[in-house]
């Protein structure tokens, strides 16, 4: 079957000829919606480093972890920001396992994966999908699905997931949503970074500019400066298989994750 046959995933006017960030992860994860394109250009990054699916499901794995701790701390109302492809282990999976009433909304600007997510979703009431640029905070957090599903006046788990390195000017658009939440709101991330060895490949960042996304890998400080405003949880900034690992995430040497990750948290108001 051609990328083109069957495909009810793909919306009208889609265009599947350029690669997609959001599709090439899929396939890494072992994915079934991606197109051709995104394949060509997930082979070559492979090609590069062949440990780059290994990357990809660690960082997949955080996502798991830091949803349920935030679960832990009382968090039931979710924003996941270019949340991508659905596949296993979704936000919504994950949280409503343990509150069937806990909120997510999807945000993505990808055509194809809103679509399918609003395939998945349409059965859920108490998760939605919204097709927009996350840079656009404004249009974001004033859209129907958040003023439907999510209260900005409580903690809202804000999911940031290999999100920053695709934005030029990522610390005015993470500020503006810090701004918006309430005390008590919690922030997770994932950053790629030319830190360690295994993602430093310079063909890697080459390779994706054949994508309609940039990368931007930025240092250890620079990450830091991302949690402005938030209070860094143990173990502070790390790397994605080494924040908080459960039974079932071996320890790995941070020069082969490859991906900064921490939660903070926002505090409440100081009392003057």
């Amino acid at each position: 079957m051609t990328d083109q046959e069957g495909a009810d995933w793909i919306p009208p006017g889609a265009d599947i000829s350029r690669p997609s960030v959001a599709r090439i992860y899929d396939y890494l994860l072992g994915g079934a919606h991606n197109l051709a394109a995104d394949r060509a250009v997930a082979q070559k990054l492979e090609a590069i480093q062949p440990q780059v699916a290994t990357v990809a499901r660690r960082n997949r794995a955080f996502l798991r972890r830091v949803v349920r701790f935030m679960l832990e701390q009382g968090v039931r109302q979710f924003l996941d920001l270019g949340s991508g492809i659905p596949t296993v282990g979704n936000v919504h999976e994950v949280a409503q396992s343990v509150d069937p009433d806990a909120k997510v909304v999807y945000v993505d600007y990808e055509p194809v994966a809103v679509a399918h997510s609003l395939m998945l979703l349409k059965d859920n009431p108490n998760a939605e999908a919204l097709e927009a640029d996350a840079t656009n905070t404004e249009a974001v957090l004033g859209s129907g699905p958040v003023e439907h599903l999510l209260d900005l006046g409580k903690p809202v788990g804000l999911l940031a997931i290999t999100l920053g390195h695709y934005l030029p000017d990522v610390r005015s658009v993470f500020g503006a949503y810090r701004d918006a939440l309430a005390p008590g709101s919690h922030l997770a991330l994932t950053h790629l970074t030319n830190d360690f060895a295994v993602l430093r490949d310079p063909k890697i960042a080459e390779t994706m500019r054949s994508t309609q996304d940039h990368i931007y890998p930025r240092s250890r400080d620079e990450v830091l400066a991302l949690f402005d405003g938030f209070e860094l949880v143990e173990p502070g900034l790390t790397t994605s298989a080494n924040w908080r690992p459960d039974r079932l995430t071996p320890v790995v040497d941070p020069e082969e994750d490859g991906l900064y990750a921490g939660v903070g948290v926002k505090p409440q108001a100081s009392r003057g």
